[in-house]
């Protein structure tokens, strides 16, 4: 029916001073929406009470559409005193009303006020009601939980697809995703209408579950309703797929989606990168572009990670170059992005320019700052930045920020900054605590490292005592690394690098039938220490070399060009011979020291890389001590810099030094 309105009604509820003829009448359709200029009119509720006055009593419509507009606005309070006014008036509420009275119940948070309403509903007899049923289940299960909800489902004389899917998602909500999926699969054998959002909560079940097993069963379903390409369904697909680490299932629900968002790229591509699968993420981002789908920040900040490596940052720039030219919304966690692929690419003072220019900074932004100056030698600068920090910025320091500036202090090793920084960790991490003992053991201070493993009884952590026999690969401490290292193979038995540790003790010591009944030991147990392994990028291909490799096109060249060199480092500077570097590699101990992966790589570099160029290296084991003295000189010889990245920090020799002090 129409709402019929006088003239002065009009007059009064809109505020209007121009005179309304007495005659005049105004009908308001059910559906007409109120002007937002009444409804931001600041007397706008009671203006609306005063028209309404006048209505008869029995017009349950007005009352239902006067709650609906405040309902609308957010103004729940109105909705409530409205339904009692309509109430102590004497007018009965319909099934429309209560379900709108309940959710401003739920969206107060008043579960009494809802239990009120809830035995109003069953002594009007609108219990069976599939709205009311619905908004009570909401209610119960946002204010009381999903127990108290289920109850309520359980008892219900309706069950429609709302409120299925309702319960599951308060069982998914609460981390009970093994219920929501059961009761998924009672609501498919029930003959319930199955939905999108039906679909895409139980599928976020098995994404919480982390189970493909039941993630592929909920597929099938969706292929048998037919909404297999329905968006919402589909991205729900592709990222249960991922979450449950199956890329390549998720890359096929990408491939059949006739119509893609900018979810599902994202989602595709922050897949590959977390799977390490960085190529294939560059490609399916070039693809994007192909297909001129414009990338927003999001997806910008899923792909960066991927160019996070010396051999991908030429990507990295030209992505970077990207958003410059496109005017695309810099961010805070696109800077961030940026900072973090710079200082892993090798471009630190690019990552510094970033972070100088930005107008608002957050936690991960100074410590993205600080953990790169350290990875790249400049510990002390990290250690500065840090100071800065706390005297300068509101920001709150966590956990993360004080691993940062610990690294920069053992790399800078600032003894007494670490412990004062140290000292300042309320609860410290066993993180923490390495790098405490590193700090120690790399200034030579092992009676300290010793005494401070002792005191928090930390000895049963491999990571303490890899930090420990850090110090004693850089110090010589041949006699503390030996009991260190079979500390270490008491610790982990299985781990196999732990036993090429201790090889490479007894080949130092010249031990050879200790080292011998050793590896029988590592074969009969069946482990596999790891390869080394160097690569270096040229023209957009990456080049990997192994320990002795001769099997790249040019190794003819290669070798040729190393050994002149090396007999260019022989005349400029002595090269460590003795090689106590408790290095991880039983292999390159056998393998003459030019025949060593990052040394192939680094004379490979030379013979193709322009004049003058940098040559960037990337090792997977850390440089041996041999290696790393003979890149200093190299460096020097030919006039170039050469980066090498190995899993401890990058090494920048340039003029006869390296950035890392020789630590």
């Amino acid at each position: 029916m129409d709402l019929i309105l006088s003239s002065k009604q009009i007059q009064y509820l809109f505020g209007t001073e121009k005179t309304i003829s007495s005659t005049t009448q105004f009908k308001i359709s059910p559906n007409y929406p109120i002007p937002s200029a009444v409804r931001s009119h600041p007397r706008h509720s009671t203006l609306t009470q005063q028209v309404f006055d006048e209505i008869p009593l029995s017009d349950t419509f007005a009352w239902n559409n006067l709650i609906h507009t405040h309902l609308g606005n957010g103004e729940f309070n109105h909705v409530v005193s409205t339904y009692r006014q309509m109430l102590l008036r004497g007018v009965r509420p319909d099934r429309h009303t209560i379900p709108r009275v309940l959710t401003a119940s739920r969206r107060l948070g008043s579960l009494f006020f809802g239990k009120q309403l809830h035995g109003q509903a069953l002594k009007l007899g609108f219990y069976s009601d599939h709205y009311v049923t619905t908004a009570l289940i909401e209610l119960y299960g946002r204010l009381d939980g999903a127990d108290a909800a289920k109850w309520l489902f359980d008892n219900s004389p309706q069950k429609n697809s709302v409120s299925w899917t309702l319960l599951a998602a308060f069982y998914v909500n609460e981390d009970k995703p093994r219920l929501a999926i059961d009761l998924f699969n009672q609501m498919v054998a029930s003959g319930a209408e199955i939905d999108p959002v039906a679909l895409a909560t139980a599928i976020g079940a098995c994404c919480q579950l982390k189970s493909l097993r039941e993630g592929r069963n909920v597929h099938q379903t969706v292929k048998r309703c037919g909404l297999e390409f329905d968006m919402l369904v589909s991205n729900s697909l592709l990222k249960m797929y991922l979450d449950c680490g199956s890329v390549s299932e998720a890359r096929t629900v990408f491939d059949q989606m006739p119509s893609k968002d900018s979810i599902s790229w994202t989602a595709m591509l922050r897949g590959y990168v977390k799977k390490g699968g960085f190529n294939e993420g560059l490609k399916l981002f070039r693809q994007m572009n192909v297909d001129d789908i414009k990338p927003d920040a999001i997806a910008i900040s899923s792909i960066l990670p991927a160019c996070a490596r010396i051999a991908a940052h030429k990507n990295g720039k030209e992505i970077h170059g990207y958003l410059l030219r496109n005017g695309i919304d810099m961010n805070l966690a696109l800077h961030n992005a940026l900072m973090d692929m710079y200082v892993k690419s090798g471009y630190v003072e690019y990552a510094s320019q970033i972070f100088t220019g930005m107008k608002q900074k957050d936690v991960i932004s100074w410590t993205v700052m600080i953990w790169g100056y350290s990875l790249h030698g400049q510990g002390e600068l990290g250690v500065e930045l840090f100071h800065h920090m706390v005297k300068n910025s509101a920001t709150q320091i966590d956990q993360l920020t004080y691993v940062a500036v610990l690294f920069a202090c053992c790399t800078a090793r600032m003894v007494d900054e670490g412990r004062f920084y140290f000292n300042c960790i309320r609860s410290p991490k066993v993180t923490h605590c390495a790098l405490m003992v590193s700090l120690l053991a790399r200034a030579g201070l092992f009676d300290d490292a010793r005494d401070f493993v002792e005191e928090r009884q930390l000895a049963q952590h491999s990571e303490i005592l890899r930090a420990l026999l850090d110090g004693c690969r850089i110090h010589q401490n041949v006699n503390a690394g030996k009991r260190v290292t079979e500390q270490l193979c008491n610790l982990e038995p299985l781990n196999p690098e732990n036993y090429v540790l201790l090889l490479n003790w007894y080949a130092q010591s010249e031990k050879w039938d200790m080292m011998n009944k050793l590896r029988e030991t590592i074969r009969d147990m069946g482990l596999r220490p790891k390869k080394a392994y160097s690569w270096i990028e040229f023209r957009n291909k990456v080049h990997v070399f192994g320990t002795g490799d001769v099997f790249h096109p040019r190794s003819g060249r290669i070798y040729r060009e190393l050994q002149c060199l090396m007999k260019k480092v022989e005349e400029v500077g002595k090269i460590t011979e003795s090689d106590f570097s408790l290095h991880d590699v039983d292999e390159e101990r056998e393998c003459i020291p030019i025949g060593h992966s990052e040394m192939l790589a680094i004379s490979f570099g030379l013979i193709s890389i322009q004049a003058g160029a940098t040559i960037r290296v990337t090792k997977n084991l850390r440089v041996c001590r041999y290696c790393h003295d003979a890149a200093k000189v190299i460096s020097k010889v030919v006039g170039r810099e050469i980066i090498l990245k190995d899993p401890s920090c990058f090494h920048h020799f340039k003029d006869g030094s390296c950035s890392c002090g020789d630590f």
